[in-house]
């Protein structure tokens, strides 16, 4: 019996010197553990935040979230791209010599984009069950595009030029489909409006994210923002392809055309047409739409004239670079602040927020083209992207209401082409604007007043006779 206990004594000697040095292993190990964790939770933690609201009120079941997320790394990538090319083209160069290159790229870039331009819609339209392979081909082209704009910074090459062409048009095909898809992942009891606002709302948080970012990479060297844009645009070619397989069907579509004809009123055509235009859809969204594109017109205007009026003659007691951030700070801000309005404002009268809001910033355009100053200035931008977000997501709403669902996702596509060449005009007349504060800012008025009187009218009669219909589904 004692030589039966002295092993099994022994053993649990032995057993128990081994549970203090695994324990002691054990805590450590779990140290080691706790510190990382620790470590990586400012990512995790983040990373499940995010997460958590892209994907809350049953937006991560219907494949909303995933869009969200997918917006966000977009605007990131695009934001890389604008910081590379605008320390290239803008801000290298002194003023005179900028305006000549922005010009140069205006005529090599956007000239021929507006001839493409209407082209995306109808070509998009074709392909209706790839439209995950669309996005993913959108963010490689970019993504390829990136490394050759890279190369021209570094030798100053003319390639620089078609290569940008080729980003804003790969860019812009992304944002039609964009469009065209979010129909599609609409949780339950969610309105377009609502789905709207969460994917914009994405997109400009990942640009505030994204800009320091650049900054960092543009201070180690011009082609590093470049760089940046690669890894995200293909990043961003990954996450389309896991987009919900319901982006790529087509059931129950057609194809919208643009005109405000009563006679065209009644559904879509499904027999061929000689003359496109967005016909399934009712008088209110074409004045909409109009007033979209003034309020767009007015954002490409006062990018490009700011951008070297602010350069040439900065805002009182700052630098040419701090005016031009406060400017798109306060631009930023407004676009946000609007778009998480508009959610609110969603079940409202579309037609009497468009209305009330091209007419605020007519007011604000007035006010700081006769007492220009740096407030006024700043408060203009505001205005105008509070306003620009307010009304685009009251054309959605619109588009909702009045466009039957099988032609739906069609005239999402076919208004934001129009919509980008309006902010392209807007650009150009930006461009060739002589440096007077004061005359600029007239010049937008006029052009807003002329928005405003032409669609008022007819907008304030759909709000009166149509605003309360229920939505038309064919």
């Amino acid at each position: 019996m004692a030589a039966a206990r002295t092993p099994q004594g022994a053993t649990g000697v032995g057993g128990i010197k081994g549970s203090s040095r695994g324990g002691g292993s054990g805590r450590f190990g779990g140290s080691v553990r706790a510190v990382g964790r620790a470590l990586h939770f400012p990512l995790t933690g983040t990373a499940r935040g995010i997460r958590k609201a892209t994907h809350a009120h049953g937006a991560g079941e219907s494949g909303l979230g995933k869009l969200i997320e997918l917006h966000a790394v977009n605007g990131a990538g695009d934001l890389m791209i604008t910081i590379a090319l605008a320390s290239t083209v803008f801000f290298s160069v002194p003023t005179d010599e900028a305006r000549g290159r922005v010009a140069l790229y205006l005529a090599i870039t956007m000239a021929p984009f507006t001839v493409l331009a209407p082209v995306i819609g109808p070509l998009l339209d074709r392909l209706p069950h790839g439209r995950r392979a669309a996005m993913a081909g959108s963010m490689l082209a970019r993504a390829l595009l990136a490394l050759i704009i890279a190369s021209a910074v570094s030798t100053g090459s003319l390639q620089l030029y078609p290569a940008a062409l080729g980003v804003l048009v790969a860019s812009k095909a992304y944002g039609v489909v964009r469009s065209a898809v979010v129909p599609r992942l609409l949780p339950p009891r969610f309105s377009l409006v609502k789905a709207n606002s969460r994917v914009t709302l994405g997109g400009l948080l990942a640009t505030g994210v994204a800009a320091p970012i650049g900054a960092g990479l543009h201070a180690i060297g011009p082609r590093w923002p470049l760089y940046g844009a690669f890894v995200i645009y293909i990043w961003g070619m990954f996450l389309s392809f896991t987009l919900a397989p319901k982006v790529d069907s087509a059931k129950g579509e057609d194809i919208a055309l643009l005109a405000a004809d009563e006679s065209h009123l009644h559904g879509p055509h499904r027999r061929p047409v000689k003359r496109p235009g967005l016909r399934t859809v009712g008088i209110a969204v074409t004045h909409a739409l109009g007033a979209n594109a003034a309020l767009r017109w007015l954002s490409g205007f006062l990018t490009f004239f700011l951008a070297f009026l602010l350069r040439e003659h900065p805002l009182t007691g700052s630098s040419a670079a701090v005016s031009l951030g406060m400017v798109a700070v306060a631009a930023g801000a407004g676009n946000a602040l609007g778009t998480a309005v508009g959610a609110w404002l969603r079940q409202r009268a579309p037609e009497i927020i468009i209305v009330t809001v091209l007419a605020v910033v007519l007011g604000a355009a007035i006010v700081a083209a006769i007492f220009f100053g740096a407030f006024l200035v700043a408060c203009l931008t505001a205005t105008t992207g509070f306003c620009l977000a307010l009304a685009k997501l009251s054309l959605d709403a619109l588009i909702q209401r009045d466009v039957p669902e099988l032609v739906r996702t069609s005239a999402f596509a076919r208004s934001e082409t129009m919509l980008q060449m309006a902010w392209v005009l807007g650009g150009a007349i930006g461009i060739v604007m002589p440096l007077n504060g004061t005359a600029g800012l007239c010049l937008a008025a006029a052009v807003l007043a002329a928005g405003w009187l032409t669609t008022v009218r007819g907008l304030l009669s759909s709000a009166r006779h149509g605003g309360g219909t229920k939505p038309r589904v064919a």
